[in-house]
């Protein structure tokens, strides 16, 4: 959101007023403020108990768009809801730009003066969230962008295929591998693995990890653990062979960076395999929670060719070590995330935005 955010400031905000919502929260409201509290907790909870995560998926797709969307907005909070819609009614927009369904409903539930409305969706396929109307729907994995076209309400006008949002502070960063672990203060010479399990912290990476401190091969280990300070605490306490370089970290602002210093990301599927593929980095993606997280390491596994899919930690261990000893097998995965570098960025959503708003207000140049 922050990359559409600044991208398009820079390009248009001298044309009209842009505001940036942090919706849930700006207003104090108790009720929203907990709904939104709400996403965080199923997230964590799919993590944890992956057929959960499964069910709900499916269970999106067994009702459709409108029993889903009503289930989820109505029926889990509806005083957050009743809220949520008189918010976008007090902000008054005329464009409403979202990267979660959410926002983009209540935009579609104003009665009067309804503003036009963009979605962005930053997975591979649309889900029967995502699917809930809107103006003009925007995607950035091929397959997702064709299999909506073969449904009735997508044609070319409404739903187009962009680069993916990555933050703009990635095309800042160098990609020289060295120089950034001389920054970082990480051995420039060491292979490096970078190792996260979202912004909670839920996944296999602290058994992946004990495995590889025992092996007596040259590596830098990273493992950021998010916002689960128990499982820093518990990597905190973990020793290496002298081989071995270790960074146990909790939450890292500086992710860009770590990223850019890796030879390879490990950890659980989602958009942070993007960044992965920016950097020019092979993703080993050791679990996911549900469909939306399946169907995106599936991009970058067999759209991409960039990653790798492996569940068992003591297999993930070996992986590492035989690219450590022999970096000639990360070529093709390296070849192929280079490949991919020119879908990145939000320049072309910003200038889509542009052209849609222009479209729908003639009088603005």
């Amino acid at each position: 959101m922050r990359s559409i955010d600044d991208t398009f400031r820079r390009k248009y905000g001298d044309k009209v007023e842009v505001i940036s919502s942090k919706f849930f929260t700006e207003t104090n409201d108790k009720y929203m403020i907990k709904y939104e509290k709400k996403f965080s907790d199923h997230v964590r909870l799919y993590n944890r108990i992956p057929p959960i995560g499964y069910l709900g998926s499916f269970a999106n797709h067994l009702f459709g768009v409108k029993l889903s969307t009503f289930g989820c907005m109505r029926l889990l909070s509806p005083i957050a809801c009743k809220r949520s819609i008189k918010h976008m009614k007090e902000l008054g927009p005329d464009v409403v730009f979202s990267t979660h369904w959410a926002s983009n409903y209540y935009a579609e539930k104003q009665k009067e003066n309804k503003p036009y409305t963009i979605m962005y969706c930053p997975d591979a396929r649309l889900n029967k969230l995502f699917e809930y109307r809107c103006d003009l729907s925007m995607i950035s994995m091929p397959y997702g962008y064709y299999k909506a076209l073969r449904e009735k309400r997508y044609n070319i006008n409404n739903i187009k295929l962009v680069p993916f949002l990555i933050r703009n502070e990635a095309f800042e960063i160098s990609k020289d591998k060295k120089e950034m672990r001389r920054t970082l203060g990480l051995p420039e010479n060491n292979f490096t693995v970078l190792f996260a399990e979202g912004g909670y912290g839920i996944g296999k990476m602290a058994k992946i990890t004990k495995l590889l401190l025992k092996r007596h091969v040259p590596l830098t280990v990273i493992t950021v653990c998010g916002t689960n300070t128990k499982l820093y605490e518990k990597l905190k306490a973990l020793k290496s062979t002298d081989e071995i370089t270790y960074l146990p970290l909790g939450f890292a602002d500086n992710m860009l960076q770590l990223q850019a210093a890796s030879d390879v990301f490990c950890g659980k599927s989602g958009n942070i395999l993007a960044e992965s593929t920016f950097f020019g980095n092979l993703s080993i993606v050791t679990h996911f929670a549900n469909m939306i997280e399946r169907n995106i390491a599936d991009h970058y596994i067999n759209t991409v060719g960039c990653a790798i899919k492996e569940f068992s930690p003591k297999k993930t261990a070996d992986l590492i070590c035989g690219f450590a000893q022999d970096e000639s097998k990360l070529e093709p995965y390296r070849k192929a995330a280079e490949a991919y570098h020119n879908n990145f960025g939000a320049e072309e959503a910003a200038d889509l935005i542009w052209e849609f708003i222009k479209e729908k207000y003639p009088g603005i140049e």
